[in-house]
């Protein structure tokens, strides 16, 4: 198969006009860019949370960790998208009149890292229980000894060496929200993936324009996994986690 590579085609002119067809996708790598920090600073939280309940002993904090983790891994990640931006809204009126006053840019942006923000919350929250499960007993011990309430011993003791170990796991969780934006594309968000799509729509040439969205999630993905190999190097605790990082 002959295929005539045409890389021009991004310096042409949208049919709307005034507009290059790469500066549409640098427009939906933006949005794309937008949804993934803001949707990972909601998992990161939110998991921190979910994951210390899911070790207190407390009985009922603990069980509402485990519905929210269940609830959020066994629910398709498409099907929830829709459920946010289709389904929610109808049972939320303030929710409800917001979306349908605004631009509806921002109503999917808010859906998108709703979405994706809680589901890989559930996915982080394990992680985090894990890391803290596999800390010597003593240190939550040792926290008490020292008088310590509960809150204290994980926000000084506990959390902060949890997070270090589980910074590989952490690194791939990273990596997949970057991927899983390309989803926001089912709601019309216009993300890289969508843009990608319209302008294989616009000129038929679907291999130059999803080569380029390619590339530019590899790039995007890698960086991200550069940047968090470079913090476990800079955070690693001798004997609990592997030195040198990368390779996640």
């Amino acid at each position: 198969m002959n295929y005539n590579w045409n890389w021009g085609v991004f310096f042409q002119e949208t049919p709307e006009g005034g507009t290059l067809y790469w500066e549409m996708l640098v427009s939906g790598l933006g949005w794309t860019l937008a949804v993934s920090v803001v949707a990972w600073l909601i998992a990161m939280i939110v998991g921190a949370v979910i994951g210390t309940l899911r070790t207190l002993d407390s009985k009922a904090p603990a069980l509402f960790g485990h519905a929210w983790v269940e609830l959020f891994r066994n629910i398709p990640l498409l099907v929830q998208m829709f459920l946010w931006y289709f389904v929610i809204p109808e049972f939320v009126p303030p929710l409800k009149r917001w979306m349908v006053n605004t631009d509806p840019v921002y109503a999917q942006f808010l859906a998108a890292v709703l979405c994706l923000g809680l589901f890989t919350s559930a996915r982080i929250a394990e992680q985090v229980r894990a890391g803290i499960q596999s800390l010597p007993r003593g240190q939550r011990l040792a926290g008490s000894a020292l008088g310590l309430t509960t809150w204290q011993t994980y926000r000084y003791v506990l959390l902060p060496m949890a997070f270090r170990i589980i910074i590989p796991p952490l690194t791939s969780e990273t990596m997949n929200l970057i991927k899983n934006s390309s989803i926001a594309l089912t709601i019309g968000l216009a993300e890289l993936t969508f843009r990608a799509r319209e302008l294989g729509e616009y000129t038929f040439s679907f291999f130059e324009a999803f080569t380029a969205a390619t590339m530019v999630y590899v790039i995007i993905s890698m960086s991200a996994n550069r940047v968090m190999a470079w913090v476990e190097r800079r955070v690693a605790v001798p004997g609990l986690i592997a030195a040198g990082g990368g390779g996640h």
